[in-house]
């Protein structure tokens, strides 16, 4: 029996005031993770409190000025997720933050319930560890923003895969839902937007998304995803993330759990691992990277 109707959520279902998409744990039904996404016109101004949780700002499009007490940030922000990676800014839990769009955007705040105090850090560009994973039909690129770099966070890990039309990503299917040397349980957001294709590049694009049980842990999600869709991942092997033909695929993941090592470590579907050797040969697909690499290969 499908449980799409549990862990998909449409675009615009989860809206609250200014947040087109507003996650939190307790509607994710889980402890840790959250993703709000704040839509702000040129001038517009909104006031947001961490509470318990550590968040980055991130835009997604568009440029943001961001204050808490006596200091003020510039975010450059950027044109599209299809063209340049962002700066951005780690902000620690019990904060007062505002947020002023200096250009009409859309701005993320992926976060996690954060269990340590951490100052205030903004993020260069240049910060982010992006690079190639896999090859061949599997070719995608990946930006961490918060894995594998130096920023520090208490439990929260951000990354988004850009993967394009025609390709596979979270692939082979992996899983992180057991605490082990191997492993780390990590509760993940997937939040996707879709760029338009075919003639005039106005069509609405598509893709699909799979997540399946893993030992022990019952799940069954397999949907149509779309811009501004989200599927929330409590457990279980999820993969692949399908880019309709035509339609490159963007998704953001915000990850976080009990450990507070911060690190991201999975282990694959031992049926279908097997594919990290078999595109070992495969040149990377021609048409990545969308944006300049921070670093060669991941």
């Amino acid at each position: 029996m499908s449980d799409n109707n549990k862990y998909v959520l449409p675009a615009g279902s989860t809206a609250n005031g200014k947040f087109d998409t507003y996650i939190t744990p307790e509607k994710a039904g889980w402890e840790f993770s959250s993703l709000r996404i704040a839509q702000l016109n040129q001038g517009e101004t909104m006031t947001y409190e961490t509470g318990d949780e550590e968040i980055l700002v991130l835009p997604l499009v568009g440029r943001v000025d961001v204050e808490s007490g006596e200091k003020k940030y510039s975010l450059a922000g950027r044109d599209s997720v299809f063209t340049a990676v962002t700066d951005y800014i780690y902000i620690p839990r019990q904060t007062t933050l505002t947020l002023t769009a200096t250009k009409s955007g859309r701005f993320a705040l992926p976060g996690a319930k954060a269990t340590k105090d951490l100052p205030i850090r903004y993020c260069p560009a240049s910060e982010v560890n992006s690079g190639i994973r896999g090859a061949g039909v599997c070719s995608r690129q990946v930006n961490n923003y918060a894995l594998g770099n130096d920023v520090e966070t208490s439990h929260l890990l951000v990354t988004e895969v850009l993967t394009p039309g025609g390709n596979w990503s979270s692939y082979p299917p992996h899983k992180h839902d057991e605490h082990s040397a191997e492993e780390r349980i990590l509760e993940e957001i997937y939040y996707f937007e879709l760029r338009p294709g075919g003639p005039g590049r106005a069509t609405d694009g598509f893709g699909l998304q799979r997540v399946y049980s893993s030992p022990g842990k019952n799940i069954d999600v397999c949907t149509e995803v779309r811009s501004g869709d989200t599927v929330v991942v409590p457990y279980g092997y999820h993969g692949p993330s399908v880019a309709a033909p035509g339609h490159d695929m963007y998704y953001l993941n915000v990850m976080a759990g009990p450990a507070e090592d911060s690190v991201w470590m999975m282990t694959d579907d031992p049926v279908h691992t097997w594919q990290r050797q078999a595109w070992e040969g495969d040149d990377v697909d021609p048409r990545l990277p969308f944006m300049p690499l921070t670093k060669e290969k991941l």
